[in-house]
């Protein structure tokens, strides 16, 4: 009888680990928000790009020191993005663009391809030819002190079709 009552109560446990697994859904996401991901296909170059570091807030402007900022877009919000400043190589970062809806409201999102299945969500307006995505605390990474090591940001982009 006692192996029985540990079998019962090893069940039970197990399956209610089961039904609090299953019911930690991620948010839905969608290309379809308060603009459509597939509008940003095409060619951008920034106007501005400000990348902020977190613990003390000392900024690099890309474009006003310099350097420039383009980005391709893909119709499925795949993109690929080349940041290069004017005191260091050039590099590229790349991945996808949706809306994630959470409580009812739209996020525009952003999972980077070196932190798959993982994403941050930004502020983002689309007026006409004109592309702002702005982020909050740990939305970004620059290397500041040009050491080969990149530290968290916050992002802020402008960008105009080409």
């Amino acid at each position: 009888m006692r192996t029985s009552t540990k079998s019962v109560l090893l069940a039970v446990l197990f399956i209610l680990f089961v039904a609090a697994s299953c019911g930690e859904k991620d948010p839905p996401i969608t290309p379809d928000g308060p603009f459509n991901i597939s509008e940003l296909a095409g060619n951008w170059e920034a106007t501005s790009a400000s990348f902020i570091r977190d613990s003390d807030a000392m900024a690099v402007e890309i474009i006003g020191d310099g350097g420039t900022v383009t980005m391709a877009v893909q119709s499925s919000g795949r993109f690929t993005m080349t940041i290069d400043p004017y005191d260091r190589p050039a590099y590229t970062v790349s991945g996808e663009m949706f809306w994630e809806i959470w409580e009812g409201n739209y996020y525009f999102s952003i999972e980077w391809a070196d932190y798959p299945g993982d994403w941050d969500s930004y502020g983002a307006t689309l007026t006409g030819d004109i592309l702002e995505i702005f982020g909050g605390f740990e939305t970004g990474e620059y290397d500041f002190d040009n050491d080969g090591t990149s530290e968290s940001a916050r992002v802020s982009f402008t960008f105009v079709r080409v």
